[in-house]
């Protein structure tokens, strides 16, 4: 378990996003050299996509559950349509990461058999 809140968590992913983007520019450099390194990177992104969903889901839970105990305002004045957007863009997105995680794991599979060939 961590101490970080949700938001904190979800910072460090795209920190971490952001960072792996920064490590992929440019070859070689130790650990960026070899077929096995691309393999592992999709692999690792496949993983997180999976789980993404899941998060989601528990963010509509979340909202849904304020919503439902009547602690939800807008400062538009447009609650219903406000909350209407986002639980559509949640199910959008839990979809869409679904198709990103499919095809990661498309190209993961591609890579197997790839070698190094010197």
């Amino acid at each position: 378990m961590t101490d970080k809140t949700p938001a904190q968590l979800s910072e460090t992913v795209g920190d971490a996003i952001r960072a792996l983007t920064h490590a992929t520019l440019g070859s070689p450099r130790p650990g960026w050299e070899y077929p096995g390194d691309a393999y592992s990177v999709v692999g690792n992104l496949v993983y997180m996509t999976g789980m993404l969903p899941q998060a989601l889901e528990q963010t509509a839970q979340l909202l849904k559950r304020l919503e439902d105990e009547g602690h939800l305002k807008s400062d538009r004045d447009t609650l219903t349509a406000d909350l209407e957007a986002a639980y559509a863009g949640l199910t959008i997105a839990a979809g869409a990461a679904e198709t990103l995680r499919g095809a990661l794991n498309r190209a993961h599979s591609g890579l197997g058999p790839i070698a190094y060939k010197d």
